[in-house]
């Protein structure tokens, strides 16, 4: 692929991520993505087969930066402690409150019945790795996972009822329970 069409795909990509960020990958259209990438619709097919191709590799690849990001936490700590420092950061007001950035589960979980196979596959091969990575045992594991939910509805929730005291109370109270 050449420069110019590979950097036009990227483009794209961040357009589809920051949509799917905040609405989830069933709601933006493909002209909204265009729109938002500078490009004209009629552009859309020179990289993508469809809008599901390209909202799958938009959520594959957020996944996979939020996993990077994980794994910038001190490996050398006990697996207790990296989970309560990305609890931290993941039920913080900073976090609840970006509009394109951060976690695209709160927004998209709901929509994945509705959409191919292949969005459940990604958010298993997601949490499969995600377990790997935060996991001390495999007895661990399912603390991870636990943690994983509380942290997600945690800050779907907080989303949901926008800035004030009781979303920053959901985001205080789901940050207590992860220990």
């Amino acid at each position: 692929m050449n420069d110019k069409k590979a950097q036009t795909r990227e483009r794209i990509l961040a357009a589809a991520s920051s949509a799917l960020i905040s609405r989830g990958p069933a709601e933006p259209s493909v002209g909204e993505v265009m729109g938002a990438a500078g490009l004209t619709v009629g552009g859309f097919y020179a990289h993508f087969g469809s809008k599901d191709a390209l909202m799958l590799e938009a959520f594959t690849q957020l996944l996979g930066q939020r996993r990077a990001l994980i794994a910038e936490i001190d490996n050398t700590l006990p697996a207790e402690d990296r989970r309560v420092l990305l609890a931290a950061f993941y039920l913080s007001r900073k976090h609840r409150d970006t509009q394109d950035q951060g976690c695209p589960l709160p927004s998209s979980l709901g929509e994945l019945t509705r959409l191919p196979e292949d969005f459940r596959a990604a958010l298993a091969e997601h949490l499969e790795l995600m377990v790997a990575q935060m996991a001390a045992s495999a007895e661990d594991a399912d603390k991870v996972l636990a943690d994983m939910a509380l942290m997600v509805g945690g800050l779907a929730l907080a989303r949901a009822l926008g800035p004030g005291e009781l979303s920053d109370r959901v985001l205080r109270a789901a940050k207590s329970a992860i220990v």
